[in-house]
């Protein structure tokens, strides 16, 4: 009556382990101690099966324990005695002298060749193997029936216990997926800037499926986004926009993925191609929109300088008047070009007046030496129209009127902005200053804030100075 009642109670007592929560390792160890102390064995050894690599791994011991700093014990089901019970899906019980059943496995670390008795059972979930468990004495003992009986319903609580386990574990997950890509979508629908929404992608990816790395590379082979290091084990995911190619997710991590998670890379793959096209759509609609304003100021600078050239009080002959504007057209095309391949809202200064000089010197300055000394110098594209402009008369005049030889120099510093176009030819003075010279003080004055100074140097020296930011 005794052990009737001491069975009883460790059956109802695993039931309610197995009720009390849902952390495995909490309920194995429980069970591994009960179970020890009800059927008065020595240890009891609790193992769950791995699926996907087809191995039973030692989870809660009881009597004994593995040795520190040593590898868990794992055994293939049909390996080992108790791999014996797993693969055959029945209880198997050896009364004496276990360690030298020819089926008897070794482990180094855990020390089992102490004990002489063996019972081990399945641990089956409506047929499907979960795991398995043993018990273990160190004198010789024969299991009766009722005990073996004990234990396998001990096993199929277990059981239960892995499934509800299981159910919580991937419930978790999806609500962690869930999350991953609520945070994706939120992101890549909130932030109008590219880099944002892809910065978010990977950092979101990497914390969901605790990766060592992840990266989105795209079709041109550009790295977009790198985070963390690799791993040994890396995984790529193709981004696909209306069944174009637009790039990949790249993820790594020491340890494989599982089908789970490939599922959710995969979906936040198809995340990432909507955010990389969504981006690249409002970064084409900001540059066309930026076009088009640049495209209205430099058309309104245009007509400006053809009413000032219309009324001018100088006698001009047509075709040197079209020259002329073609001339100033060219020139605010040059700052178009400067930006357009800087893609940026500054434009080297240098690189500027370097294009000028044998744009001009090519219609101009056929027989003329053009001597030039320039500074890579920053001004933002709408200074630097008005600076192409100025230059663009300025030496446009020297190559027509003056000698035979133009020096040209741009230098920056201290916050200063210093352009010069110098020739040797005459100079009659400052009261001959035709629309050319008007467009430039005006400009000088008006857009670049500056001064322009016009001096005798064996010729024609003109200085533009003016605050280069």
């Amino acid at each position: 009556m005794d052990r009737s009642a001491r069975h009883l109670r460790l059956l109802t007592e695993t039931i309610a382990a197995v009720n009390s929560t849902l952390d495995l390792d909490e309920v194995f160890e429980l069970i591994a101690r009960k179970v020890a102390e009800a059927l008065e064995t020595d240890a009891c050894f609790v193992y769950l099966y791995d699926e996907a690599a087809d191995e039973l791994v030692l989870r809660a011991s009881f009597g004994t324990r593995v040795e520190d700093m040593t590898k868990v014990p794992k055994m293939r089901p049909g390996e080992g005695i108790t791999g014996t019970a797993a693969a055959e899906r029945a209880p198997v019980m050896i009364a004496r002298d276990a360690h030298l059943d020819p089926r008897f496995k070794r482990f180094p670390n855990l020390r089992e060749e102490q004990y002489q008795s063996i019972l081990a059972v399945p641990i089956l979930a409506r047929e499907r193997l979960e795991g398995a468990l043993n018990v273990r004495t160190e004198q010789a003992r024969e299991f009766t029936s009722e005990e073996i009986d004990l234990l396998m319903a001990i096993a199929g609580q277990v059981a239960q216990a892995i499934e509800n386990a299981k159910l919580y574990d991937h419930a978790q997950r999806r609500v962690a997926e869930l999350e991953a890509l609520a945070a994706i979508s939120e992101a890549v629908s909130e932030s109008l800037y590219l880099e944002e929404s892809l910065e978010a992608i990977v950092k979101t990816t990497t914390a969901t499926v605790n990766a060592t790395g992840a990266a989105l590379v795209l079709e041109d082979g550009t790295v977009a986004w790198p985070e963390g290091r690799s791993g040994a084990h890396a995984v790529r995911f193709p981004l696909r926009w209306k069944g174009r190619h637009v790039g990949e997710l790249v993820c790594d991590r020491d340890t494989p993925f599982t089908e789970e998670e490939r599922r959710l890379l995969a979906s936040i793959a198809r995340q990432a191609a909507v955010a990389l096209e969504h981006g690249r759509a409002v970064m084409r609609g900001v540059l066309a929109q930026e076009i088009h304003h640049r495209v209205k100021n430099n058309l309104q600078t245009v007509a400006s300088l053809l009413r000032l050239q219309a009324t001018s009080a100088d006698a001009i002959e047509p075709r040197k008047a079209l020259d002329d504007s073609v001339n100033r057209i060219l020139a605010i095309a040059a700052v178009h070009e400067v930006l357009t391949e800087r893609r940026d809202d500054d434009v080297d200064l240098g690189e500027l007046v370097e294009r000028l000089r044998a744009m001009l010197v090519q219609g101009l300055g056929r027989g003329k030496t053009v001597r030039s000394r320039v500074e890579p110098v920053s001004l933002h594209g709408g200074r630097a129209t008005a600076l192409a402009l100025v230059f663009s008369e300025l030496l446009g005049n020297a190559l027509e009127h003056g000698g035979d030889e133009v020096r040209v120099e741009l230098v920056g510093g201290n916050g200063l902005v210093l352009l010069t176009v110098a020739d040797n030819g005459g100079w009659s003075g400052p009261g001959r200053e035709g629309t050319g010279l008007s467009i430039v003080r005006a400009l000088v004055r008006d857009e670049l804030q500056g001064e322009l100074t016009l001096s005798a140097d064996r010729g024609l020296r003109a200085e533009v100075a003016f605050p280069a930011a």
